[in-house]
């Protein structure tokens, strides 16, 4: 008998008649013999509106009270899950995240698992239920409180499950056919991707790529936790993440992400310890400063630029606002008009020239490059917004197409 975790995201979940389809595929898993998991999202835009509420009622809702409003969105569906399934003769129990031993830590809308004990949900497997288990969410042992995951964090909630119960594989259930090789709603041939690796899932992810947050894929490799994404309401093949796969492509996907900005903190003194002073600020609020670019001095000054997220905006503004003068710069520089572009593939690893033909198809195109960065199996460019779509269509023919 196997175990198969299954998540299903908010659009899966979010009417009466998607849980329905949801709990199809559910019953169709259970009936072929094998024990069942289930990690549920909050119903279509219901943790948005949640938010919208807070924000109609205060302009600094506290974050613990943040944490009890929103982990409400999973419970709805959980149980409604669990009736439709009682209803149709399965027997189910929904958990909420403290309920099946979730252990996070202490900081709330942002707790990271700890450890899973799962007592729960191991009993109800035991006793041949189907367990649902609200996802996103999670409880801390020191300050008693019930803690949220951050946006994406079913992803987490499911893989970290699957990977303390032993499962044979997460199923990750979404509004799309799986990963594709760039977003099909911008590049009109992207490809399926039927098997991708977890460290190429873990670049496209943290590149832009919105079918699997990053910590989930993090928590599939460094537990070999084979991972599955497919469409809730289409029957294919959909795509596995797994530490091997058959066929190596030199580029895997070509990804894009509009949602960043960029800072540049100008005429700063070139001395010793003068980034830490002005990225450990930025790491003690907990922003995820992405690419960093420092110029070559002259006379003693240079620039230092980085790239972080939108949302991020105001508390970068308001952590390096008054520092500009305690570090002697000259000044700070807001670009909202720039986006990411980025080459994913393991088997540029041993491949010569990628980079040169990623600037070549680029510069080709009339697209200036602002900054560059790059890791074993990514390429990342800084470019104008308004050119996401045609960079990325033309990065994916002379890459994928060409392939």
């Amino acid at each position: 008998m196997k175990l198969i975790v299954q998540k299903y995201g908010g659009t899966s979940v979010a009417n009466a008649d998607a849980i329905k389809k949801a709990a199809s595929k559910i019953i169709k898993t259970k009936e072929e013999g094998n024990q069942v998991v289930v990690v549920v999202s909050a119903m279509g835009s219901r943790t948005d509106e949640l938010i919208n509420l807070a924000v109609e009622l205060t302009d600094t809702p506290e974050p613990r009270e943040m944490d009890m409003l929103l982990s409400t969105g999973e419970r709805e569906t959980m149980s409604l899950m669990a009736m439709y399934l009682k209803n149709q003769g399965y027997d189910a129990i929904s958990l909420t995240g403290s309920q099946a031993g979730i252990i996070t830590t202490s900081k709330h809308g942002q707790a990271e698992i700890e450890e899973i004990t799962g007592d729960r949900v191991k009993e109800g497997l035991n006793k041949g239920k189907v367990v649902i288990v609200a996802g996103f969410q999670g409880f801390n042992r020191d300050t008693r409180e019930i803690t949220t995951l951050g946006r994406g964090g079913s992803d987490a909630t499911a893989v970290a499950l699957a990977a303390s119960l032993n499962a044979d594989v997460c199923e990750i259930y979404t509004d799309v056919e799986g990963v594709f090789t760039s977003d099909p709603k911008i590049v009109k041939n992207a490809k399926l991707i039927k098997e991708i690796t977890y460290e190429e899932m873990l670049e496209m992810a943290s590149s832009g790529a919105k079918v699997l947050m990053a910590r989930s894929v993090q928590f599939g490799k460094r537990y070999n936790v084979p991972i599955k994404v497919s469409s809730t309401f289409k029957d294919g093949e959909g795509t596995i993440v797994k530490d091997k796969v058959m066929e190596q492509a030199i580029i895997s996907g070509v990804t894009h992400n509009d949602k960043e900005i960029k800072f540049t903190l100008f005429g700063v003194p070139d001395q010793p310890g003068i980034a830490a002073k002005v990225f450990r600020p930025l790491s003690d609020i907990g922003i995820n400063v992405d690419m960093i670019v420092q110029n070559v001095s002259k006379e003693n000054k240079s620039d230092i630029s980085f790239t972080a997220p939108l949302n991020q905006l105001s508390s970068v503004q308001g952590t390096l606002g008054p520092a500009v003068e305690e570090l002697g710069a000259e000044g700070l520089d807001i670009d909202e008009s720039i986006a990411r572009v980025s080459l994913i593939g393991a088997g540029m690893k041993s491949e010569s020239g990628i980079a040169a033909k990623m600037f070549e198809t680029l510069g080709n195109a009339n697209i200036n490059i602002n900054m560059i960065s790059t890791s074993p199996i990514r390429i990342s460019c800084v470019i104008e917004k308004k050119n996401v779509e045609k960079a990325l269509n033309i990065l994916h023919d002379a890459f994928i197409e060409t392939s």
